[in-house]
C-alpha cells in the first residue's frame, strides 16, 4: 500500500496558511474546520507545517497567548514529508521515529495532500480487516475446494 492509495480513500481537501499570517488566525480556522494541522506555504512552496503540538508551545513560550505572533514563529521549519508513491510502512516508521503526527504529501515541489497517523493507522486496519475476511472466506471454503483433489 502506498500513500496514494490513502489519499485516494480520504479525499483531497487541503488547508494551508502562510507564514506572516496571524497564528491567532491559523488556530481559528483549525478549529473551524477541526483539523490537527496546516501546511505552511509561501509563493507557492512548503516553508513549514503548524500542528497543535507548535501552538502549545508558542503559548507556553509567549505566556498563554498566540494573538501577536506570526505563523512562521511557531511552524516546524523543516517538515518531514513522503510522496504519493512512499510505502505506507516507510511512512509508519517515519511518524514514529520521528514523533510526526502529520506528513505533507509532496510530487517534486507541489503539495498533493497531507496525512495523518491516523489515516495511517486506518489504512492498516482497514488492510488487515479486508485479508482477514479473505482468509476466513478461504478457510470457510476449503472442503469445498479439496473435496474433489483424492
Amino acid at each position: 500500500m502506498q500513500v496514494s492509495d490513502i489519499l485516494r480513500v480520504k479525499g483531497n481537501a487541503l488547508y494551508t496558511a502562510a507564514p506572516d499570517e496571524p497564528l491567532a488566525d491559523a488556530v481559528s480556522v483549525m478549529a473551524e474546520r477541526d483539523i490537527g494541522s496546516l501546511v505552511v506555504m509561501e509563493q507557492g512552496e512548503l516553508v513549514g507545517m503548524l500542528s497543535f503540538r507548535e501552538v502549545i508551545l508558542a503559548m507556553v513560550k509567549n505566556g498563554g497567548s498566540v494573538a501577536a505572533l506570526p505563523v512562521r514563529s511557531a511552524m516546524d521549519d523543516a517538515p518531514l514529508t513522503c510522496t504519493l508513491e512512499t510505502d505506507i510502512d516507510a511512512v509508519r516508521r517515519m511518524m514514529l521515529d520521528h514523533h510526526a503526527r502529520y506528513l505533507p504529501v509532496m510530487e517534486r515541489k507541489l503539495l498533493m495532500g497531507v496525512i495523518s497517523f491516523y489515516d495511517v493507522a486506518k489504512a492498516v486496519v482497514d488492510s488487515q480487516n479486508f485479508e482477514n475476511k479473505m482468509l476466513k472466506a478461504y478457510i470457510r471454503d476449503w472442503p469445498e475446494q479439496t473435496a474433489g483433489s483424492d
